[in-house]
């Protein structure tokens, strides 16, 4: 097949990951169309199904990024399946979670997977990334005060660049055939404390930048009380900061280079590159 007749639908296209794979796809010469509820090429909702075929219509691949701040999805991603399937679609990559195959039961991450492994009509690979570097320049983990805070008992996380994640699941969407039926684990390159990014963060900025290490449910019924998460996802809160306090956070591998023939970005990388995000902003 050539480039030209290559068409990506990449889901979740204004996201952090989305909107690179979109980007790194077409500057290497392969089609791909953004979906999202809006500021995408097609608007797609996953709670509104007459959004799907339209957004399927004359694409042979698709970068499946599931619904967010949910934990019950898998009956729609399943209906999308058979429309993906009767439209045409040879391939599907799945951003998924690192550890998925442990998450709770109430979670439906893991039924998405098994859901791509019993379908016949076309190929799948998965990728369970660690949390994302991103979270530590964007509302999710705000520098508040110099203190990031969010639980995690001092474990550690192999903590991985957005781009890097987006890196491999171009490679698994243009080389769908070496990629069929792989399942990936992006991570950066070092396993750090919450309070180890803090110190890169620092070094970044000149200014002390520090870790508060809240209790668990003050945590999770913060961001509740405060709307950032609806009161269902504090399932998945839960199991995700437990999985580091619990000494189980992601380790190091070699994935992104292996995939991608390039080695996994660093912390202190990201740090750099990021360096605006955690700048005082000027009063206006």
């Amino acid at each position: 097949m050539t480039t030209s007749q290559q068409t990506t639908l990449v889901l979740g296209g204004t996201g952090r990951t989305g909107a690179l794979v979109a980007q790194d796809l077409r500057e290497r010469g392969f089609g791909a169309r953004t979906a999202s509820r809006r500021g995408a090429d097609v608007v797609f909702d996953w709670d509104d199904p007459t959004t799907y075929a339209l957004a399927l219509a004359g694409v042979d691949r698709v970068y499946l990024v599931t619904p967010v701040a949910r934990t019950r999805f898998a009956g729609q991603v399943s209906g999308f399946l058979d429309l993906a399937a009767a439209a045409g679609v040879r391939h599907v990559t799945y951003l998924s979670t690192y550890g998925c195959d442990r998450a709770p039961p109430e979670v439906d991450i893991r039924a998405v997977e098994l859901e791509l492994a019993g379908r016949e009509s076309f190929t799948h690979s998965i990728l369970r990334p660690a949390w994302v570097m991103q979270n530590f320049a964007d509302a999710h983990l705000p520098l508040i005060d110099g203190a990031i805070t969010v639980p995690t008992g001092g474990g550690t996380e192999a903590f991985v660049d957005a781009a890097d994640i987006a890196a491999v699941a171009v490679e698994t969407l243009i080389n769908t055939d070496t990629h069929a039926g792989a399942i990936y684990a992006p991570t950066g390159p070092q396993a750090l404390t919450v309070a180890e990014v803090a110190a890169f963060i620092a070094e970044t900025v000149g200014r002390p930048v520090t870790h508060n290490d809240i209790d668990p449910d003050v945590w999770i019924n913060g961001a509740v009380a405060g709307g950032f998460v609806p009161a269902v996802y504090a399932v998945m809160l839960r199991w995700l900061t437990g999985t580091i306090i619990a000494g189980n956070g992601s380790r190091p591998n070699d994935d992104v280079e292996w995939v991608t023939g390039r080695p996994a970005t660093s912390f202190r990388e990201f740090a750099r590159r990021s360096a605006a995000a955690w700048m005082p902003k000027a009063a206006g």
